[in-house]
């Protein structure tokens, strides 16, 4: 009897430990779960940044001037003046290397429809404040919708193009952002940032990316 009680007792335990692993993993999981950046964070990510490009390593400056005189070069002799000279062209001048700076967001869309649920448009609010901010004001950007690769590739292409408009429509529409500065594309399942197999459920691979295009 004594043996059975324990025996019950102990299965009590495992069952209670197990549940508080289910609870404590799916929270964590939960606080994992991928946060949209702020409209500062964006600004910071979407703003042009540039450096000049590796041709300048190694140049030089001129060294001061000295005030003996250079020595004067000999005399070219008929010889040396009927040899043609050969000319090395300059190198090119530096010029800047500029990167095109994007940003991720997960919009929330109904299900398999390019519908914006209340959650995404408070995610494109955050967007359309830094599009619109003084930093970002006077640039050009693409809205690329992207897919994760469940369901037919086809399907997936269409569905990201509709997301990207329906995202491009409400950022004009609320903030009056012209529609020359943006421009939306599709991008499907081709371009995913964790790849997958085909029919694999990815929230990281369902997303919108903001590019600059400069101004």
């Amino acid at each position: 009897m004594i043996t059975t009680t324990a025996n019950n007792q102990n299965k009590n335990f495992r069952r209670l430990l197990a549940a508080t692993v289910v609870v404590t993993t799916g929270f964590a999981t939960g606080a994992a779960a991928q946060t949209n950046p702020s409209a500062a964070q964006l600004i910071n990510e979407l703003k042009p940044t540039g450096m000049l490009s590796d041709t300048t390593r190694g140049i030089k400056p001129l060294g001061p001037d000295t005030s003996a005189p250079a020595p004067m070069a000999p005399m070219a002799t008929p010889a040396a003046m009927s040899t043609p000279m050969s000319y090395a062209p300059p190198p090119p001048a530096p010029v800047p290397d500029i990167s095109a700076p994007s940003a991720n967001l997960s919009v929330d869309f109904a299900s398999g429809s390019a519908d914006l649920t209340p959650r995404a448009m408070a995610t494109l609010d955050v967007l359309g404040k830094a599009l619109t901010s003084a930093q970002l004001a006077s640039y050009n950007f693409k809205i690329a919708g992207h897919t994760d690769t469940v369901g037919d590739p086809a399907a997936n292409q269409t569905l990201s193009e509709q997301r990207a408009a329906a995202v491009k429509s409400y950022l004009e529409a609320k903030f009056g952002i012209s529609d020359s500065r943006l421009q939306a594309v599709g991008m499907g399942e081709s371009d995913p940032v964790v790849p997958t197999p085909p029919n694999t459920p990815s929230q990281a691979n369902r997303r919108v990316q903001i590019i600059n295009l400069g101004q």
